[in-house]
């Protein structure tokens, strides 16, 4: 295996665990077990120990969204039909994995201590990122540049919250309620915009 795999794997079994588990929901030896590499690899390539491997963790998952993103909005002519489509998909995501799986961003940012700075800014940036992606795509839907980032912040919120919410309920059921009214409530701004309102 080449020391860029054993990278890869590490990172991926981060993340991995900070979507079941939490940031300090999993011990290093559990991520090493899992991952199947050596202590040493770890250090080899995150001298920083568990801290420095969630921050790689957080932005390949951030890379990933972002990627996902730009491949659904490419799909559709309208922007809201992609978001429709990205939380489709997000709901058969969570079901598939029996509710244990959420958002690895969401995670890591619910079991940060305010002394994890590092991280929290890490997480602030990943966030920030994702708004404006899905704003500039939003825009596109004749939204002002304003109410494209406003919308952008509800959509992300009411995703992580409705993660959260399905989790708990162990039904998708508050992600697709709060996404069919969040939805419905966009189609009508936008036919206002559309007709100069």
């Amino acid at each position: 295996m080449s020391k860029e795999d054993s990278r890869k794997i590490l990172v991926k079994t981060m993340q991995s665990a900070l979507q079941s588990k939490g940031l300090h929901g999993v011990g290093l030896s559990e991520i090493l077990k899992t991952a199947g590499l050596p202590k040493g690899s770890l250090y080899y390539h995150f001298p920083g120990g568990k801290e420095e491997l969630a921050l790689a963790a957080i932005a390949n998952a951030e890379q990933e969204m972002a990627r996902f993103l730009e491949q659904v909005f490419a799909r559709f002519d309208d922007p809201l039909d992609a978001l429709a489509a990205w939380i489709d998909s997000a709901l058969q995501r969570i079901a598939a994995s029996r509710f244990k799986l959420g958002c690895p961003l969401a995670a890591a940012a619910l079991d940060c201590s305010p002394d994890d700075t590092d991280l929290l800014l890490a997480l602030h940036g990943a966030f920030t990122n994702l708004r404006d992606q899905l704003a500039a795509h939003i825009s596109r839907a004749g939204f002002p540049s304003d109410a494209a980032t406003d919308l952008a912040v509800l959509v992300l919120t009411s995703y992580e919250g409705g993660l959260m919410m399905a989790r708990a309920a162990g039904s998708t059921d508050p992600i697709e309620r709060a996404f069919r009214a969040l939805l419905s409530h966009v189609r009508l701004q936008q036919k206002e915009l559309a007709h100069g309102h």
